[in-house]
């Protein structure tokens, strides 16, 4: 039996990518926030849960010390975590603005130091859950854009640096995923669950983009944008970024 380490469990799309890879024989290893999510989470012969900050580089240590102790083989880790901000940058704090680095790019880098060798080991694939705000510009979202960005750079360097160990590095970027729309959650300092924007395009669900990432996965796939929406943004973007730029904020400001 394969494991698969996933990170943001709890939520809608880790629920999904669990269920998926649980179809195909895996067992998965889902880390979340201590709290009601994770706890109501049930554990069986298929599924493992661990509560951990994965802003805390300590506490992720331990918490993959405890999972490699228990598990022989991490064979991939999907690095899925993440919260978002919607709004201006003109009426956003900056710590704010550092905790979605904190959460969406800095707790990506601690899981993957933590099970680097692992991976290695079992010639397994780091999976980079990432966004189309990940390769293109995406108004009220200066934060979230930022971290995605600096995940997927991080992710396509680290595939150079692993792939002498046989390691595949995928990143998937879906565009709006309907996980928690209309259950943002809002703090009063704008973050938000990811997937709760009323302002999205052409929304898919968590179960669609599960099953369009895990055959991205199996054909060793570098980089997957998931769904309609997001194929249309990657080929736009790069063949016009100004004209994808307008469009985006012509389509975004209608919804929103």
């Amino acid at each position: 039996m394969k494991t698969a380490v996933i990170t943001g469990g709890a939520g809608g799309l880790g629920q999904a990518l669990a269920t998926r890879l649980q179809r195909e024989g895996w067992h998965t290893v889902l880390l979340d926030l201590p709290g009601p999510g994770v706890d109501e989470l049930p554990q069986n012969e298929q599924q493992s849960i661990y509560a951990c900050d994965l802003t805390d580089g300590g506490a992720v240590e331990q918490v993959a010390q405890q999972v490699l102790a228990e598990h022989t083989s991490i064979d991939l880790v999907v690095y899925n975590a993440g919260i978002t901000h919607i709004g201006l940058f003109a009426d956003m704090g900056l710590e704010a603005h550092r905790k979605v680095l904190d959460v969406n790019y800095f707790g990506a880098v601690h899981t993957a130091r933590a099970f680097l060798k692992a991976v290695r080991a079992s010639k397994g694939c780091h999976l980079a859950i990432s966004s189309v705000a990940g390769f293109s510009p995406l108004i009220k979202r200066t934060a979230y854009a930022a971290s995605k960005h600096a995940l997927e750079g991080f992710f396509g360097s680290l595939r150079s640096e692993e792939k002498s160990y046989g390691v595949h590095t995928l990143i998937a970027a879906p565009s709006f995923v309907a996980t928690n729309v209309g259950r943002s959650e809002t703090q009063e300092n704008g973050l938000a669950r990811p997937g709760s924007s009323t302002d999205g395009v052409d929304y898919m669900s968590a179960e669609r983009a599960a099953d369009i990432i895990y055959k991205a996965y199996v054909r060793k796939t570098e980089m997957k944008p998931v769904g309609r929406v997001a194929s249309l943004a990657w080929w736009l973007n790069r063949l016009s970024p100004k004209a994808y730029q307008l469009l985006m904020e012509r389509n975004i400001k209608e919804t929103s």
